[in-house]
Order: C-alpha cells, then structure tokens, then sequence
C-alpha cells in the first residue's frame, strides 16, 4: 500500500495531459526515462509543469532522504589569461591585455591558508590555460598547496585543463592524471562540459576539448579513482534534444564507472558574453527562463537520480531564492560557499561571491528540509537539528565586507591594469587585491 501522500501525488498525476501523465507515473514505477519521453517533457506548463516537480521531488525523497548539503569552500581563479577566446566566456583575457592578471604560488597558498582558518574544507582550482607555462604548472600548484595545508581537499581542473596541461608536459592524459594524482589532487570539477554535442562545441567554443576528449578525462579519472563532479551548460544553443542526450551520456558513464559525486546544471549567464553581445540578434537565448530552469533540475532528478543521486543547484546562477524553491523540484544540495567568484560574476551574474553557512542552513530549513554541512565526496561532517539550536557561529558569518576580505574579479583586473599583465605564471603575484 502507497503512503498516502504518494496516494495523493498519483491522483494529481492521472488529471494531467495523458501523455504527460503516463511518462511520470512510469518513472515513480522505477522505469527508466528515455531521451525521446524526456525531451517531450521539455515545455511542459501549467499543471503538467507541477506534476513534473512533484515527480521529481517525490523521487528525490526516496533516492537522498530531506537532507540538503553545502560545502565551505573557497574558489581560487589564479589567472583569467587563456589561450582560447570561447564565445560563452567573458572571464579570459589575452596573453598581452591590461586585465590579465596571475596568482602566484605563495598567493594561491595565502588563499588557501585563510580559507583552512574560516572553517573551509575544500579549495577550488580552476582558471583559464595561461600561454607560455611551465611543463609542470598543475603538478607543482598541487604540491605547494599540499605542503602548506595537507588536510585541505583539492577539487582542482577542469578536464579542459587536464588535457593542457598533459600538452604542456607531454606526456599522455593518463599519465597526466597519475602526476596530478600523485601530487595531492583529491578530486576534479567536471565543468567544460558545456553541451557534450560537437555541432553545438563548435558554434560556442571552436577549438575546445572535444565532446570524445572530455568524457576520456572522466573516466580516466574515474578509473584511477579520482572522482569528479558533472556539469551542463544550458540556454544559449543547443536544442531540447541535445540537452537530454547529454544528461543520458552522463548516466551512461556513471553506469560504467559510479565516479561522478553529483550534477550540476549551469544556467548561461548571457549579458556579457561575447555570444551573446555578438550574435544577440540570431538565434541565441538569453540564458534560461524561470521555467526552463525548473524543468531542467526536475528533468534531472527523473534521468540521473538512480546512478547520480545528488542534484546540486547553483545559488550563483539562480539567486538563493530559486536555489531554495529547486529544492521542492529535485535538488538535494546547494553548493557552497565560494568565498570568490570569477566567472559567473564577470558574464554578469549578480549574485555574490560569498554565501555564509548562516544563509544557507536559513534557506534549508525555510524549504523544510534538513541542512548539512558535507565534505566534498558528500560524506557527512555536521548535521544541524530542525529549530537551529545548535547551530555553531562560523567565521564565515561575521565576514561584512565580502570584497574588502576575500578581492573580487574587477579588483584583480584593475591591479593588473596598474601594473600590466605578466607574460607567465611565475611572474610576480597580484596579491590580494
């Protein structure tokens, strides 16, 4: 016999469109939903639109429970110089432009360090592929991270990143990852995905890891047992179809290898984006809409929620308000802290850098779930009861002024400015702007 609220969900679900209706009753069986019935879902409104979130967050319950985690982490974006000029990225720089600015080591380590001291478990390592570097630059970012702070997790390189710096070494993909491996790097972020569809790779970002290449890194990665995180990119070009089968290439791979700790579904963020900004009159969308996002987070759970449990919606995409509510469409985590943000902040997100752990258990709770402070493989490392009691004062909660603590990309650009970019990652630090 169904819970009664299960009971309920399957009324609401027969008063829906029937084709519609049939697709989710075959998923809350267990039934494993085709790229043909999830694409048919992709503009579904009204009471359809309903029934899918319900769905998904019905599924969610039984797949990860009413829990909801967070990470403290700090981003660290040591360059915004690249040798690619992708057309989604307003973030990189040229090699000879006045805003290309360098993190040095002892300033990556100085990052890393105070994050250690406000309570983060994790830094994050990403930034653009600086010309002109050393054959051993990730190696020995690593290994000075590692010397100054053991204990920190290194969620380090995006499989972009993995394939230049295999290029700037020499050395094949796998032996590249073995080094990084050796080198202290715990696990990697899963962005470049972007769309896994080459049409739609070479119309955004020509020249890019291709969609064979990056999926090459994972499970090479996943194979040494190097976990990663899993991304798309969504609402510029690519078409309903192409967004499902690259949410079914995913599972696929999870299937395979289980290295995937998650999904996180990345709004374009469009209104400084060189795409956008230049071909704004063709068929380019302006990011996302309210619904489109919605349905991509519930779409999600219904695809990948058996292989790929947790679903993590990102604050600095959608505003902590929508974070909130796609905890009601089949999410289970809203990400971290940050503490820095470059990338969505510099194609015009507006929603911060910093989101204190105060902030996000309030959001948690207020969705009437429970919150929890995790590592970043999702193991458990606090969990909070439902009124608040115990809840600690983090550092990370009296921190006022997020900028005049932690920089921010258009105080790194300025510094660059006043004392022109370097021509190499070795060159002196920017410091803390």
């Amino acid at each position: 016999m169904s819970p009664p609220d299960v009971d309920d969900l399957e009324r609401h679900l027969s008063a829906l469109t029937p084709a519609v209706s049939r697709t989710l009753f075959a998923c809350l069986q267990g039934r494993e939903l085709s790229v043909a019935d999830a694409v048919s879902l992709c503009e579904v409104t009204g009471r359809d639109l309903h029934g899918l979130t319900a769905v998904a967050d019905e599924l969610r319950r039984r797949q990860c429970g009413d829990d909801v985690g967070y990470v403290i982490n700090r981003n660290i974006n040591f360059t915004n110089v690249c040798t690619m000029s992708c057309k989604f990225c307003a973030f990189s720089r040229t090699r000879r432009s006045e805003e290309g600015y360098y993190l040095d080591v002892d300033e990556i380590v100085r990052r890393t360090l105070e994050a250690q001291a406000l309570g983060a478990t994790e830094v994050c390592l990403q930034a653009g592929l600086p010309p002109e570097a050393p054959p051993d630059l990730y190696e020995s970012l690593l290994r000075a991270l590692k010397q100054a702070a053991p204990a920190m997790h290194a969620h380090a390189f995006s499989p972009e990143e993995v394939k230049y710096g295999a290029s700037l070494a020499g050395v094949s993909i796998g032996e590249h990852l073995q080094t990084l491996a050796d080198a202290g790097l715990d696990t990697l972020p899963g962005t470049s995905a972007e769309i896994l569809d080459d049409d739609v790779r070479r119309r955004i970002a020509g020249g890019r890891i291709t969609t064979a290449e990056w999926l090459d890194v994972v499970q090479r990665a996943h194979r040494l047992g190097l976990r990663t995180t899993s991304t798309i990119m969504y609402g510029h070009l690519e078409s309903h179809a192409e967004r499902m089968q690259h949410l079914a290439l995913l599972r696929s791979v999870q299937k395979e290898t289980g290295g995937f700790t998650e999904f996180v579904p990345l709004s374009f963020v469009h209104s400084e984006a060189p795409l956008f900004m230049q071909e704004m009159a063709r068929e380019v969308r302006p990011g996302p809409t309210g619904n489109d996002v919605i349905r991509m987070i519930a779409l999600s759970r219904l695809m990948l929620g058996e292989t790929i449990r947790n679903i993590q919606t990102s604050w600095v995409k959608e505003g902590l308000r929508q974070a909130q509510w796609l905890l009601s469409c089949g999410a289970n985590d809203l990400g971290g802290t940050l503490m820095n943000e470059s990338i969505s902040t510099s194609a015009g997100a507006s929603h911060g850098q910093l989101m204190r752990p105060a902030e996000l258990r309030r959001a948690i709770r207020d969705a009437g779930r429970s919150p929890v402070q995790r590592d970043t493989r999702y193991g458990v490392l606090q969990r909070f009861s439902a009124d608040g009691a115990d809840d600690p004062r983090e550092p990370l909660d009296d921190v006022q002024d997020v900028e005049a603590r932690f920089g921010s990309y258009v105080q790194l650009t300025r510094a660059a400015r006043e004392r022109r970019a370097p021509t190499a990652p070795a060159a002196p630090a920017a410091g803390r702007p």
